[in-house]
């Protein structure tokens, strides 16, 4: 440890590799003050109709990435963020990152992706796997099923199902529909890894995706039997997978001279352990305390919370010890679209006079849309809608589930369906926000973090939903601040996360209050949202199974 970190100078960088883009901000150890930052969009974005520079077609509810994208972030964002900042980068004392999760790729055992070998380019299982993949839904359910058949100890602790998001189903996805590149893939590993792989030159794993996506509890990963009654094929699946994790905010490594020139960084500089996104914003808003739930709210929404609480709640995508700061348990829940929901619908269903109204106006079509809906009274547009547009994360983790609008008239106007639709999406946080505390894992503080924080009338809409105040993280960037904060304790700037959260991270708190004659309207409409959410839940949950077949009709005629 050098005198200058361990004095709390210099500056540490942050890269967040979002599902579009990869984000590099330069960050202040002394008091997390951020002085530069710059945006790299990906090349290919989400990889879902074909393969790069092939005919080679994916199918339905396929989602893939690049590598060369997220080595683009660091040759493009990180020079450019340390040159707006204004330093020289001979100051900045270490880098850390966080990924989109689960997003994972198959590797040779140097590290090379897959899809970068000789002859495996056009093979779709090559390719590293985006979160939203969700082609791995029949996986899923095999996993789900065993594991219930056996009695697995684990099961419980990731809310009773594992999801097709994760590491264990798009692995057996990669066995049962190419066995060869499965077979020709030495490791199996999140990109929040590889890319400190790539940073670093030394393999690690971290601990909070081990333990949300990868199935690795106190007492390690599922059993060779376990992954042997899933497919006998999967048996040597941890051999792809096992290694020793290392806790968040450690040392990962040493930037290499590889990465300095790709970075402009100096080589030698700390670099930090992997992490999510989402569990790497709580120290950026400085929420790292028992019962302080953060709600990372973009194109969907990650909820996340430390607790002194130990229990099985339903529905939950985990629960690690240790999982977003040590000495806690780290729970994570969250919803598959939020921001995707209003996206889709101005991309699909607003009319060509609104969008003219809205550019006649010099606003964009969602202001637009938020501006005639704000004057509306609660319930007055007689809907509810069930915010399943992209499947259903927490509770039930199902994402062949569909989205249902009720109560539409030949009178509904866009502006009734994009309310609607924003008020789904709260009602399906506050189902997850029951779920814990039914389950005697209290909720002290509620705190949102991400892109939509900037839709005003969205922040109120969730205060009077969940009846409860909203503080909001002060930072625009807080992936990238959190990694920063990271970076700095990797560094030996601090003794540990909280430490660094409390000078690095910022809040405020009660940023937004319910107003209880709202609070009290949105009560019967969430009492008719619980109605259809147990209906349209799927049989495994007692409700209808119309939704699945219906899936399953799609899924028939797009082969």
């Amino acid at each position: 440890m050098s005198k200058d970190v361990s004095a709390h100078s210099g500056y540490v960088i942050g890269v967040d590799f979002g599902t579009l883009s990869g984000r590099a901000v330069v960050v202040r150890v002394a008091d997390g003050s951020e002085l530069g930052s710059a945006v790299h969009d990906y090349e290919h974005g989400v990889i879902e109709e074909r393969l790069p520079g092939s005919e080679v077609r994916l199918g339905p509810s396929w989602a893939l990435q690049s590598p060369n994208d997220w080595r683009a972030v660091l040759r493009n964002a990180v020079p450019k963020a340390v040159a707006a900042a204004g330093i020289r980068a001979d100051e900045v004392v270490g880098i850390g990152t966080d990924f989109t999760a689960c997003t994972v790729l198959p590797t040779r055992a140097d590290g090379t992706p897959l899809c970068e070998v000789e002859g495996l380019a056009d093979r779709p299982h090559a390719w590293p796997k985006l979160w939203k993949h969700h082609a791995a839904q029949p996986q899923a359910d095999r996993v789900n099923a065993v594991a219930e058949e056996r009695g697995e100890r684990w099961l419980p602790l990731y809310g009773g199902k594992i999801s097709s998001e994760w590491e264990f189903a798009k692995a057996l996805q990669v066995l049962q529909e190419d066995p060869d590149s499965y077979a020709r893939a030495d490791r199996w590993i999140e990109a929040a890894d590889w890319i400190v792989w790539e940073l670093t030159g030394v393999e690690t794993r971290n601990v909070c995706t081990a333990g949300y996506k990868g199935i690795h509890t106190e007492d390690g990963y599922p059993s060779t039997e376990y992954l042997s009654a899933l497919d006998p094929g999967f048996a040597d699946f941890l051999t792809k997978l096992e290694h020793p994790l290392l806790p968040l905010g450690g040392l990962a490594g040493r930037l290499t001279a590889q990465a300095a020139a790709w970075t402009g960084l100096p080589e030698g500089i700390a670099v930090a352990v992997g992490n999510v996104d989402a569990h790497v914003t709580a120290p950026a808003a400085n929420a790292v305390q028992n019962g302080q739930m953060v709600a990372i709210m973009g194109t969907s929404t990650c909820h996340i919370m430390p607790s002194d609480q130990h229990a099985e709640v339903p529905g939950m995508c985990g629960v690690v010890r240790d999982g977003i700061v040590g000495g806690l348990w780290g729970y994570e829940a969250g919803q598959s679209a939020v921001g995707d929901i209003f996206g889709w619908f101005v991309d699909t269903s607003v009319p060509a006079d609104y969008q003219a109204e809205a550019e006649r106006r010099g606003i964009n079509v969602h202001d637009y849309l938020v501006e005639l809906a704000e004057r509306q009274q609660v319930g007055q547009h007689g809907l509810v809608a069930l915010d399943w547009h992209n499947g259903n994360r927490s509770v039930l983790v199902d994402h062949d589930l569909s989205a249902v609008v009720v109560g539409q008239t030949l009178a509904t106007r866009p502006e009734d369906t994009y309310r609607a639709l924003i008020e789904a999406t709260a009602f399906g946080a506050r189902r997850i926000v029951e779920a814990f505390e039914t389950s005697g894992v209290a909720v002290h503080e509620f705190i949102v973090a991400g892109g939509l924080l900037k839709n005003r009338f969205l922040m109120q809409v969730y205060a009077d939903v969940l009846r409860r105040p909203l503080s909001v993280i002060g930072s625009e960037q807080g992936p990238a601040l959190g990694s920063a904060i990271h970076a700095a304790v990797a560094a030996g700037a601090y003794p540990d996360v909280p430490a660094a959260a409390a000078a690095m991270g910022r809040r405020t708190e009660g940023a937004y209050v319910p107003d209880e004659d709202r609070a009290d309207g949105y009560d019967r409409l969430y009492a008719e949202y619980r109605e259809l959410h147990d209906h349209f839940a799927g049989t495994a949950h007692g409700g209808s199974g119309v939704l699945h077949r219906l899936r399953a009709i799609r899924n028939e005629a797009n082969r």
